[in-house]
């Protein structure tokens, strides 16, 4: 059974940085892609990156390129996210998931699963 768990999440200040951290387990069939995705209050869930595991790209949305990077730990099956020059914007809870996708701009998630997501707070 697929297990995703993230962490890293906390409350920091403008302009501060976060490493977040995704551990997958249980999917013994592998997965093609794997990604971040987040959910501020009263908002639906955006995609935030995406990692293709066979060409090795990795697929940003506007609002977090040049700030946010993704990279992978395959013998750990751990997917980090260093985020840089937070904005308020950037508070939510971030997930990750398998099986993302690139949809003219915007980062989806076919599978369907989801982990308890951590926390990202950013003051102003």
């Amino acid at each position: 059974q697929l297990q995703l768990v993230e962490s890293g999440g906390g409350l920091v200040q403008v302009g501060e940085s976060l490493r977040l951290s995704c551990v997958v387990s249980g999917f013994s069939p592998g997965y093609t892609s794997i990604g971040w995705f987040r959910q501020a209050p009263g908002k639906e869930r955006e995609g935030v990156s995406c990692f293709s595991v066979n060409d090795g790209m990795a697929y940003y949305v506007d609002s977090v390129k040049g700030r946010f990077t993704m990279s992978r730990d395959s013998p750990k099956n751990t997917l980090y996210l260093q985020m840089n020059s937070l904005k308020p914007d950037d508070t939510a809870i971030y997930y990750c998931a398998i099986e993302c996708y690139d949809d003219y701009g915007d980062i989806r998630a076919s599978f369907g699963a989801w982990g308890q997501g951590t926390q990202v707070t950013v003051s102003s």
